[in-house]
C-alpha cells in the first residue's frame, strides 16, 4: 500500500476567509471518495492553529500500489480538485511513502 500525504499553507490571512479555504478544500477533496480506482482511504483535517509556521490542511490518502497512485494522480476528478486546492494555497509539501 502506498499513502500519500499532501500538506498545504493557506493563501488567505483573514480567519474568515480562511476558514472559506479550508471549507472549499475540503469539499473538493472529499467528493474524490469512492470516485478513484484503488483509493482505499482518503482524510482532510484542518490544522489546530495552535502553533506558527505549522501548514494548514493536510490530505491523507492510501492507494493500493504505486500503480493505483499514478492512476489517482491523473485522474480528471483529482485533476479538477487539485485546480480547486491550487487558488486557495501558496505553499504545498507531499511524501509519498509505502506502508
Amino acid at each position: 500500500m502506498i499513502r500519500h500525504t499532501v500538506m498545504w499553507k493557506l493563501a488567505a490571512t483573514e480567519p474568515s476567509e480562511r476558514t472559506s479555504s479550508v471549507k472549499s478544500i475540503r469539499g473538493a477533496l472529499e467528493a474524490l471518495r469512492g470516485e478513484i480506482p484503488g483509493m482505499s482511504a482518503l482524510t482532510v483535517s484542518a490544522d489546530l492553529g495552535g502553533s506558527d509556521g505549522n501548514f494548514d490542511v493536510i490530505l491523507v490518502t492510501d492507494h493500493d500500489s504505486a500503480e493505483a497512485l499514478e492512476v489517482y494522480q491523473k485522474h480528471p476528478a483529482h485533476l479538477e480538485a487539485a485546480a480547486v486546492v491550487k487558488a486557495h494555497v501558496s505553499a504545498r509539501a507531499c511524501v509519498d511513502s509505502a506502508v
